[in-house]
């Protein structure tokens, strides 16, 4: 579950940095409060869902399925 969690906020990390190659001027309104309150809420919920939907590949280790 930690290594999923991390995955999780690895991707958000990166969907929060990405934008920073846009102009300045967009930063404003891609960096708005109301984005980074939902980017915040997004760290803390997003696990729980990734996991509930995994639940039984991390039940069963993570095997591989060919």
């Amino acid at each position: 579950m930690a290594a999923v969690t991390l995955a999780v906020w690895g991707a958000l990390v990166v969907l929060l940095l990405a934008p920073s190659l846009l102009p300045v001027e967009w930063h404003y309104y891609i960096y708005s409060p109301a984005s980074v309150g939902l980017w915040m809420l997004a760290m803390l919920i997003s696990p729980f869902v990734v996991c509930a939907m995994k639940w039984d590949w991390i039940r069963k280790g993570g095997t591989r399925r060919i």
